[in-house]
């Protein structure tokens, strides 16, 4: 194979020495074929809010390559404003979980008969067994994309540190490993336990772990709290 040959192929890494502009090869996309796409479906109907873990320990080099996978989502102006902090401290953990009881409980109030009694025997979050633990926050002053998309729309800093989540959860999914989200937080307090910027957005706290047992039924669907909504009732023609 001559030099020439070799600057050509797609996969040699060192095609990026050619004189063309970063990002402007040309190259092959993948065949997404039927049997990938029914994965891929059966990847979305297995993703589960995951609240019972096993205790057993997960290695930080997979944690940091899902959360490496994260970072491939989208994100307005390409401004990549998600902030991840792994929340190891018991001390800390500890403080996160006083703060979900205070405000589960404020939440129950809400409730009243039959639907209170249903709220109080509902697992909302897996902290005491989840061996990770990891706070998803959005940079709200990240000067990275210089302002683009969201001077009128400012709120997709947080949607693209969403995207970053949903990411992270599927890729958690393929290895056979579960996620939490816990948004019943009182988002002052995580921000002050873990002491980050006061313009760093809480987003997500993330209970990460192998969980106990797998469904394809969400929980809450089958402890009779929210039904799955037909998407045709969701979706209008204008």
């Amino acid at each position: 194979m001559t030099e020439t040959d070799r600057a050509k192929t797609p996969d040699d890494p060192t095609r990026e020495a050619s004189a063309s502009p970063k990002g402007s090869e040309t190259l092959t996309p993948p065949v997404f074929d039927q049997s990938f796409q029914q994965q891929f479906i059966d990847l979305l109907l297995w993703r589960r809010d995951v609240r019972r873990f096993r205790t057993d320990p997960i290695p930080e080099a997979d944690i940091d390559g899902l959360i490496a996978e994260a970072c491939l989502a989208p994100s307005v102006g390409n401004c990549q404003p998600w902030r991840f902090v792994k929340v190891n401290a018991p001390e800390r953990r500890r403080a996160i979980r006083d703060s979900f009881e205070r405000a589960n409980q404020q939440a129950l109030n809400d409730y009243e008969g039959e639907r209170a009694k249903l709220y109080a025997s509902l697992k909302l979050q897996g902290m005491d067994q989840a061996p990770v633990q990891l706070a998803v926050f959005a940079d709200e002053e990240t000067e990275a994309g210089m302002g683009l998309g969201r001077k009128t729309m400012p709120e997709m800093l947080d949607y693209s540190a969403v995207a970053a989540v949903q990411l992270l959860w599927l890729a958690a999914r393929v290895k056979g490993i579960g996620m939490g989200w816990v948004s019943i937080l009182e988002p002052n307090v995580v921000q002050q336990v873990l002491d980050v910027p006061e313009h760093w957005r809480l987003i997500a706290y993330l209970c990460i772990g192998y969980p106990e047992e797998d469904n394809v039924v969400p929980e809450l669907v089958r402890h009779g709290w929210q039904d799955r909504i037909d998407p045709h009732d969701v979706t209008l023609d204008r």
